[in-house]
């Protein structure tokens, strides 16, 4: 900070007439006495008003999200702010299983939403475009087909990430809108088609593992009724727990984190089933401590109804109503194995990590 401005301020030719003024310039950190003695008769902290850097400027960004189960966009100004977020349930994964290839309808029915999307980037002015693709282009057969169509739409080719990758930009949206803490987090993030587990710090992600399985994979692995059957319950909380007792036997530090923080669709709803949010409402999921009793509760009304009661559910988006179940399996079973008694639900995911990796290398 350097010295006081020369000329007037206030309404006088030089020097300061108005106390506010000199307010500002010591709250500024400059020098100025009358300020002081302003911010004194105030009780201001200096400190709390500095600001020691300022927002970093580069290229306003689209992220693209082409999951499993939902496609997903996140648009952002030039200071990394969100503007615009959308969710479409796409269902791109639909019969994967059984199949080993995307169905010309998923493809279509998510073509058309990427469509929808570049109209909005459009109008947004965005400068650059970030696409990924997970589970489901990860196992199709006919995934480059698919890709291809993509880019013709988008003018990028979308990136089919690894489960490592995945993790780690999950893992990089889930806590940069947390505040910091000491000792490591566990994001737990249950998609359509997988579902990613990442320890990480401070300084980065310690390790992270992939499961295929989410609430798409285990809805149609496991139910077949429109109202699940208890052994069905059963063997899909079973097989997701197979993959938990191999993350504690392979990585048994993953009982000692700090931190649990659950991110996406089946999280963030049984949240919202929860507290009974009539809309989708960011601020009151945000950072909402979903307890085990509370998940289990949620689990066992939503399993123990037929679809057409389940989705009169507040907080149930009626398009994932017909794998909510499957993907509360998952959750429960986490939450068991682990013994976790509550976790921190992120509204902040994938996307928000892949605008904040391209944005790390802004001022370098």
């Amino acid at each position: 900070m350097g010295p006081r401005p020369s000329g007037g301020v206030g309404g006088t030719r030089v020097g300061v007439k108005c106390i506010h003024a000199h307010l500002g310039w010591w709250l500024a950190g400059g020098d100025d006495p009358v300020g002081s003695w302003a911010a004194q008769r105030l009780g201001l902290d200096r400190a709390n008003y500095i600001v020691t850097s300022a927002p970093v400027r580069g290229e306003k960004l689209a992220a693209i999200d082409i999951g499993t189960n939902s496609t997903n966009l996140l648009l952002v100004d030039e200071f990394g702010e969100e503007t615009d977020r959308r969710v479409t349930v796409t269902r791109l994964g639909r019969n994967l299983a059984a199949t080993g290839e995307l169905s010309e309808e998923a493809i279509a029915t998510t073509l058309d939403t990427l469509a929808q999307y570049k109209t909005l980037i459009r109008q947004s002015g965005s400068q650059r475009i970030l696409v990924t693709a997970t589970e489901a282009c990860r196992r199709a057969r006919n995934a480059e087909q698919f890709i291809t169509r993509a880019r013709d739409i988008l003018g990028v080719t979308p990136e089919i990430v690894t489960g490592d990758r995945e993790a780690h930009l999950s893992f990089l949206g889930a806590t940069a809108h947390l505040d910091p803490i000491d000792g490591d987090t566990l994001v737990i993030d249950i998609g359509g088609g997988s579902t990613e587990m990442i320890v990480g710090n401070a300084s980065g992600v310690r390790f992270s593992v992939s499961y295929p399985i989410g609430a798409v994979t285990l809805t149609e692995s496991h139910f077949t009724s429109d109202l699940p059957r208890p052994e069905d319950l059963t063997n899909a909380i079973g097989e997701a727990t197979d993959h938990i007792d191999d993350l504690v036997r392979d990585h048994p530090e993953v009982l000692d984190v700090t931190r649990v923080v659950g991110v996406a669709g089946t999280i963030v709803t049984v949240a919202a089933v929860e507290i009974g949010l009539q809309s989708f409402d960011a601020g009151a999921l945000h950072g909402f401590a979903l307890t085990r009793e509370a998940a289990e509760d949620v689990f066992r009304t939503l399993a123990t109804e037929r679809l057409s009661d389940r989705v009169a559910n507040p907080g149930l988006a009626p398009e994932r109503a017909d794998i909510i179940v499957g993907g509360c399996c998952v959750l429960v079973a986490v939450m068991r194995r682990l013994k976790l008694d509550e976790l921190t639900v992120s509204t902040h995911n994938l996307l928000d990590g892949l605008v904040a990796d391209a944005r790390s290398g802004i001022s370098s």
